[in-house]
């Protein structure tokens, strides 16, 4: 492995380090009165971790908790809690069950009562209970269906809240008259509680209306039962929650900026509210890159420097390969800075599975086409494919870290030496 990769991972496993949600959590339930009897539940990529670090600090406080957290997330027992695993990002059986036993977990609590609701990102497939009628299948039709259509998580979980027995602030009124302590980890651009797990004790700032509309902008042919669940409104005051925000995407780059500067960069953070397709974001990136080892001046960039942005970027599925918006960004920048020296280029979830794989994003070269090319592999065919996972692969350029405890969106990163 040569330095550059080398300093990669360092940064990426400094910046995440800076963000595991245990202590946030930790300082979130020490900065208050103390806990009288409550329930805990968690739910998210990081649910594990967050409920680990509440049992520490409340313990016997506790009177029941439940993790409902993604596959394979799960650290081990934690005394008090049931913990459950399920699908993201589509919902699956082990969603509903998971969240049927927190929805018995608080029926029929007293004002004196209270729940800590601990959130993180993937909350929106792992809490799941479908409204009114419909069914599992018809959730997990239309979570796929607008993943695959291109539209941005914030517009999916607009239409998802409108279909669901427990988001857009339902779970709080579910609540009622109990007091609840939310406690959450942003994997959302700019915060909105409201879209993070599909606010689920948040009053919803969304409306059925602009639901019905995202379904006819994207083109999407749903059954009359889902329309008319699309109808009913979510609530739009709660009054019996309060909401800790203790990490985000903001955050992740500022770890990776302090990182980079330990070794030796210049680090320049060009936005935290990153969206966009994908590839188009990572041959914006790797554009950026070849300015710069060229000597040129239009950003103000001189060498050596760490180029970082954070955020969330979508991937218009049109073929049927295997990856995830991190590898896409990563195998569409290798082709601009094909055969250039000093320079990489990696994005990566900070939760450490991009899409439906077991890696975390991709990190390229100049060399990756040629190591791609020299396996085998025709990159342009497997990026127009969507299938940045078995490319990268071939070239080594997988970014495999295992799920790390926390979610907080992602980062790329631009290394020029």
């Amino acid at each position: 492995m040569n330095a550059l990769r080398e300093q990669a991972l360092r940064i990426i496993e400094g910046s995440i380090k800076a963000v595991l949600p245990e202590a946030a959590v930790i300082k979130a339930l020490h900065d208050r009165p103390a806990a009288r009897q409550a329930v805990v539940v968690a739910i998210g990529k990081a649910a594990w971790n967050m409920a680990h670090a509440a049992e520490q600090v409340l313990g016997d406080s506790i009177r029941q908790g439940i993790v409902i957290t993604k596959y394979e997330h799960s650290k081990g027992l934690i005394d008090r809690f049931e913990i459950i695993e399920a699908g993201h990002p589509i919902p699956d059986e082990n969603s509903i069950l998971g969240t049927t036993k927190v929805l018995q977990l608080v029926d029929g609590l007293s004002a004196e009562e209270e729940v800590i609701f601990l959130i993180s990102g993937g909350g929106s497939a792992l809490f799941e209970k479908p409204l009114g009628n419909l069914t599992l299948q018809d959730l997990m039709e239309v979570t796929e269906r607008l993943l695959f259509s291109g539209a941005d998580i914030a517009l999916v979980n607009v239409v998802r809240k409108h279909l669901s027995a427990v988001k857009g602030g339902r779970f709080a009124k579910l609540c009622e008259p109990a007091s609840i302590f939310a406690i959450v980890l942003s994997d959302v651009v700019g915060d909105r509680l409201d879209a993070i797990a599909s606010g689920p004790a948040c009053a919803d700032r969304s409306t059925s209306e602009e639901a019905l509309d995202i379904v006819k902008r994207y083109r999407l042919d749903f059954g009359p039962t889902i329309l008319e669940a699309l109808r009913q409104e979510t609530p739009k005051q709660i009054d019996n929650c309060e909401t800790v925000v203790t990490g985000s995407v903001k955050y992740l780059c500022e770890a990776a900026a302090v990182e980079a500067e330990r070794l030796g960069y210049q680090p320049h953070i060009l936005a935290s509210t990153l969206t966009g397709e994908a590839r188009e974001v990572g041959k914006m990136m790797a554009a950026i890159g070849r300015e710069i080892a060229g000597g040129g001046s239009a950003f103000g960039f001189r060498k050596p420097c760490a180029i970082i942005a954070g955020g969330e970027t979508v991937v218009k599925v049109t073929g049927n390969g295997k990856g995830g918006r991190n590898q896409e960004a990563a195998l569409a920048a290798a082709f601009e800075l094909d055969g250039m020296d000093d320079i990489l280029l990696f994005s990566f979830g900070s939760d450490g599975t991009d899409g439906p794989t077991d890696a975390a994003g991709g990190i390229i070269d100049g060399g990756t086409i040629a190591r791609m090319k020299a396996s085998g592999i025709d990159p342009l065919q497997h990026l127009t494919n969507n299938d940045a996972y078995y490319a990268l692969q071939a070239s080594g350029d997988l970014i495999m870290i295992g799920a790390t405890g926390t979610n907080v969106n992602d980062v790329i990163v631009l290394l020029c030496k």
